[in-house]
């Protein structure tokens, strides 16, 4: 096994993205026996302290953990946002486990695609109050990600994200289905 290669490339202090969870700082990497087994543990603090987190390191790739997204990805998540929207079919249902799906796979431009398609605008409060939900949850994440990715502070990556959203095209027939729901 490769664990020695998977701790080195963490490090204490490291800011980490844990889909599903969002942003968090390894704390440390410590060793616990668990079962008679020993293992090596990636120490997360998330939600700015509130939570720990020790994940084994031989499971933190499988887990999703990753760095934070280069810049260039922050550059396509922004441009994403300015696109235009995805219109969806179907039961609301399958939709929002699809929104789920993108959001927990903890890609910055995966949940920038699912802000673009939830995005109604100023008309934001006659979405639906699970759509609501889905939308505030990856802004939260993609504000803070951007935020650590550029080293500004969170409301100033919000600005960032509502002025993409802001640019985005609105088609007619995407804002008549929206009234007619």
């Amino acid at each position: 096994m490769n664990t020695k290669n998977t701790a080195l490339s963490f490090q204490a202090g490291e800011t980490v993205v844990y889909p599903g969870h969002g942003l968090g700082v390894i704390t440390g990497i410590e060793g616990q026996e668990v079962a008679g087994f020993k293992l090596e543990l990636l120490v997360l603090s998330l939600d700015a302290g509130k939570v720990t987190v020790r994940i084994p390191l031989a499971k933190a790739k499988s887990s999703g953990l990753r760095k934070l997204s280069e810049p260039a990805i922050v550059n396509q998540a922004l441009a994403i946002l300015s696109g235009k929207a995805r219109a969806k079919r179907g039961m609301w249902n399958r939709r929002a486990a699809d929104y789920q799906e993108r959001i927990s796979t903890g890609q910055l431009t995966a949940v920038a695609e699912v802000l673009r398609d939830l995005n109604r605008g100023p008309q934001q409060e006659e979405a639906s109050y699970s759509e609501r939900q889905i939308f505030e949850g990856a802004l939260d994440f993609t504000v803070k990600e951007i935020a650590a990715v550029r080293q500004i502070t969170e409301t100033e990556a919000r600005k960032l994200i509502e002025q993409g959203l802001a640019d985005a095209p609105r088609s007619s027939k995407l804002a008549g289905s929206e009234a007619a729901a």
